[in-house]
């Protein structure tokens, strides 16, 4: 630890992605990534953006873009910000709405970034507890906060809450801000889109990364009423104004065009989840119902961190969480079925 850091950074305990090993080809089920490539419209658009304009900055605004998500979700372009991937997002959403002098909300089990970005910009944060189903308790964010953040579905464990839950969140907290994080949304939850409109507190946020098929190219985006994304950028331009660059501008634009080709995949992995965790509940394993790209489950008889290990000998990553309630789950991205049945075989041949 350097002498030269700062009290903050020496505090910090820094979100630790999945692992993205070199030493050999593993099937990747542990980033809830995106198995089929995106759509072939992303590729034309970004050859078309590559030329001398490069040496040109990109639209701050990203005007193009917002317009193209705002006449997709039935919004105006003044309730649509851009940023960086979803995780920029929520840091620049941290920084603009929480208030540093009352403790803001989210589950005890959920995206372990909360607790950095809480931990980064000094926020205090208090932790709703999931009930023994791993629900999230809607009556226990009736208290005072500084601010509410839950992802929907939920991470790790892919449930997910009815909009009728979520508004009775946004009625009893009318004075706070609440975050709505739904970077899985599209794999079988019901978006609260539709609520911005009602609710001036509300704002959702979503991500190409998943079922986009975009993880590398990083764009994410927020939605909400004018107010709220005025302060958005009135933080965005305090740090930086170019937050995403030409080739991802076009790249993203292209890939909500192309509707066909999003519910085609989007189709295929909730297939695909359903039948793994129908194969799986047969072989004695608890499946959490998942409305994500991923399941979290559980043996009886099996230790989770034993099956990650055996698994990740056999060429196939998951994720495992050493913590309190969930250590003896794993959680396992839907590949394409090819994958997933190579995962089937090696759980299978593991448990016997």
């Amino acid at each position: 630890m350097s002498k030269f850091w700062n009290q903050t950074t020496k505090n910090l305990q820094p979100y630790v992605p999945g692992e993205q090993p070199r030493d050999r080809k593993y099937i990747k089920l542990n980033t809830n990534e995106n198995p089929y490539p995106p759509s072939l419209k992303v590729a034309e658009s970004i050859k078309k953006a590559i030329g001398e304009t490069l040496r040109l900055y990109p639209d701050p605004t990203g005007m193009e873009l917002r317009q193209t998500i705002a006449q997709y979700y039935d919004l105006e372009v003044e309730q649509i910000f851009l940023g960086n991937g979803s995780d920029e997002v929520l840091a620049f959403a941290f920084m603009t709405f929480f208030d540093p002098e009352k403790p803001i909300l989210f589950p005890n089990i959920t995206y372990s970034f909360y607790k950095v970005y809480a931990s980064l910009f000094q926020l205090n944060y208090h932790l709703i507890p999931l009930d023994e189903q791993f629900s999230i308790p809607v009556e226990l964010f009736n208290r005072e906060n500084g601010g509410i953040i839950i992802p929907n579905p939920n991470a790790p464990t892919g449930k997910c809450l009815d909009i009728q839950s979520i508004r009775r969140i946004l009625e009893k907290n009318q004075n706070s801000v609440v975050i709505i994080d739904e970077a899985y949304i599209d794999f079988g939850g019901q978006s609260v889109i539709p609520l911005i409109k009602d609710y001036p507190n509300l704002l959702v946020i979503q991500t190409l990364s998943k079922s986009r098929s975009l993880a590398g190219l990083r764009v994410g985006f927020a939605l909400g009423q004018d107010e709220l994304i005025q302060g958005l950028d009135r933080v965005k331009n305090s740090i930086n104004s170019y937050t995403l660059d030409r080739l991802a501008l076009a790249g993203a634009t292209a890939a909500i065009q192309d509707e066909a080709y999003f519910q085609e995949t989007r189709k295929k992995i909730i297939a695909t989840r359903e039948r793994i965790s129908a194969d799986l509940v047969d072989m004695g394993f608890q499946v959490i119902p998942s409305q994500a790209n991923f399941i979290f489950i559980s043996h009886p008889r099996y230790q989770a961190d034993l099956l990650f290990q055996q698994l990740r000998e056999k060429g196939i990553l998951v994720r495992y969480f050493n913590a309190p309630q969930i250590d003896n789950y794993l959680r396992v991205s839907i590949g394409s079925d090819e994958e997933m049945t190579c995962f089937l075989q090696a759980v299978q041949e593991i448990i016997g």
